[in-house]
């Protein structure tokens, strides 16, 4: 593999930026090393399945990889003190870099939207090392929620929605084999394995932070959180959320994909198969391929199921499938950014709602008949006729085709048939005259060619500010999580052996990543602090007074106070001896004796005499 398309980005504002961002949200005086790795993006396969007739987006994909490391003690071997003394041995104690935390972030973009979609985040249990006070914020949520809001918000587009899509599903380990067996059960193993319903929480509050901070940003309208939890009640569901001020408003239950899709503002309605996305590794996109492999090829074609006719009957059986049900739970979370709407665009809505009332009212009603079918209650197997206030031609695979008018469009159809005519006559040209052979071009020195594409396209916005620290191409970025996979972290000697080696085969040799030193205060809440430094309780054990317990010692019982004042005195005054507590004297219990003439004896027979 050649080392031409690993590259260090130029871009030094880029890096700066971040690890800026991260520095304010680290522990102070904590050094940490970031290595951020990026690919350009590049051509994929559509995330939704086009409507019937209608042709699928055109969709680009970028990835982001991003990776914290701490310095973490190690215990080297026994070295000799000196050549050739075998005697004087000694232990060494040096520092080792080894990777805390990943995340993983793909980010899709098509002429209509902007989708982040968190595909992974896990960590190795080896944060415990730093020996952070406990209360303060996690290293790895503020390190998340800062990456996340970083690439949104040099990503975003304008009058172009942008979206942050992920599942929240609780597995021992996602990117660091062996990590999961370093669960914090034994000495050295300290890795915080969250719950189903701990996982959910958390990522709820890592991106409700986001809502807040683009609420901000005058380029978005609207911010909206969407938390889904199939099998669970509404109610249930609430209980995920955190809770702040602006929480209410910020968050809904339910899920945004008809709002977010373009289809459903160009259709009446939109088949359930044309909303769903089809993301790597995800629970609702592997449900959707097995709907797609027990339909017919004909009900495919028309953008229907055999079984789901709707959205919500979708995500019904969803919470019967073995992912979401047995006792697990997995959470869906959106969170939609909505440009600024323009005024052209409320009055063709409104024109249209007008349009749509009256053709309703003039319409004749229909009469139920006896042969009144229920399945005629479905939807349409295939899409209606476009709206009204929807033009004749809309961008499809290239957005550029909303700027042609009919008129423009019949004028130049002439012109094609010349052109197509000339193309002809150009084919079937003879070639004639003497054959010059080409020269070969020889490669005298290395060439990337991932930075020669434009940084800004009708599909994709890739400016500088927001790449990697190392930019490599799709074969490569995928050679390098796969090493990562294959790597073993059950304990701290060959997690560093195993960091030392994924970061210097993916830099291919070369030293690359940045290291940052934390300026954030560590502030510890009065709920999970020491006993000592919490807030005072309120002892009322003083003044309540209970019968004191009687401790026999040598025939005498001796009255002990619960530290608090003597009880012999009041008030700082001493009690008359009748008020003062009297020592007790527990006595034997009595037994009862029963006396000789209660007892009767048998009279001696002269038999027994005898």
């Amino acid at each position: 593999m050649s080392s031409s398309s690993n590259q260090v980005n130029a871009g030094g504002s880029t890096t700066n930026e971040l690890l800026e961002k991260l520095a304010c949200v680290l522990p102070k005086d904590l050094k940490f090393s970031v290595h951020h790795l990026s690919t350009p993006p590049t051509r994929t396969d559509a995330l939704y399945v086009p409507p019937p007739g209608e042709k699928a987006d055109k969709t680009y994909c970028e990835k982001h990889f991003l990776a914290l490391s701490i310095e973490a003690p190690v215990t080297g071997a026994l070295k000799r003190s000196s050549p050739g003394a075998d005697e004087a041995k000694s232990t060494e104690t040096a520092t080792k870099q080894v990777i805390a935390f990943a995340i993983e972030v793909f980010i899709f973009t098509t002429a209509f939207q902007t989708v982040l979609f968190v595909s992974k985040a896990d960590s190795t249990g080896y944060l415990h090392l730093l020996k952070l006070p406990r209360g303060g914020p996690s290293p790895i949520s503020q390190v998340s929620s800062t990456l996340v809001s970083y690439l949104i918000q040099h990503r975003r587009r304008k009058n172009i929605v942008s979206v942050v899509n992920l599942f929240g599903r609780a597995q021992s380990q996602y990117l660091f084999p062996g990590s999961g067996e370093n669960d914090g059960i034994g000495p050295g193993r300290e890795k915080h394995i969250l719950s189903d319903r701990g996982l959910i929480k958390w990522w709820c509050r890592v991106l409700n932070p986001l809502l807040e901070d683009q609420r901000k940003d005058d380029r978005v309208a609207a911010t909206k959180g969407y938390l889904l939890v199939p099998g669970l009640e509404e109610r249930d569901m609430r209980a995920f959320i955190p809770r702040t001020v602006t929480s209410a408003n910020d968050w809904e239950i339910g899920h945004p994909m008809e709002r977010i899709s373009h289809y459903t503002q160009e259709f009446d309605w939109v088949p359930p198969r044309c909303l769903i996305p089809r993301y790597p590794d995800d629970p609702k996109s592997r449900y959707r391929d097995e709907l797609d492999e027990e339909s017919a090829k004909w009900k495919q074609d028309m953008g229907a199921w055999k079984s789901i006719r709707t959205l919500n009957q979708f995500w019904d059986t969803m919470a019967f499938r073995q992912e979401c049900s047995s006792g697990r739970l997995t959470g869906f979370i959106w969170l939609v950014f909505d440009p600024n709407k323009s005024e052209t665009e409320e009055q063709a809505t409104q024109a249209t709602t007008a349009s749509f009332a009256t053709s309703f009212a003039s319409a004749p009603l229909m009469t139920p008949t006896g042969s009144f079918d229920a399945s005629t209650a479905f939807p349409p197997s295939t899409p209606p006729k476009r709206r009204a206030d929807v033009p004749a031609r809309t961008p499809q695979a290239s957005p550029l085709k909303a700027s042609f008018t009919a008129g423009e469009i019949t004028n130049s159809q002439p012109d094609m048939a010349k052109e197509t005519s000339k193309t002809e006559k150009e084919k079937k040209k003879k070639l004639k005259g003497r054959i010059t052979p080409r020269v070969p071009k020889v490669k005298k020195h290395q060439r990337n060619y991932l930075f020669k594409r434009p940084n800004t396209t009708a599909y994709y916005h890739w400016p500088t500010e927001g790449r990697g620290d190392l930019i490599v191409d799709e074969h490569d970025y995928k050679r390098v999580v796969e090493l990562l996979l294959q790597l073993d972290f059950e304990t701290l000697e060959k997690a560093c052996s195993a960091t030392k080696r994924w970061i210097s085969e993916a830099g291919m040799g070369t030293k690359w990543g940045h290291e940052v030193v934390g300026r954030r205060v560590q502030t510890v809440t009065s709920a999970t602090a020491d006993r000592g430094s919490a807030a005072p309780v309120n002892n009322l054990t003083g003044l309540v007074r209970k019968k004191k317990p009687a401790a026999i010692e040598s025939g005498a019982a001796d009255v002990k106070t619960n530290g608090l004042e003597d009880p012999s005195t009041e008030n700082g005054t001493p009690a008359t001896p009748s008020e003062a507590v009297k020592p007790l004297v527990l006595e034997a219990p009595k037994v009862n004796v029963l006396g000789a003439g209660l007892i009767r004896k048998k009279p001696k027979t002269s038999a027994s005499v005898l």
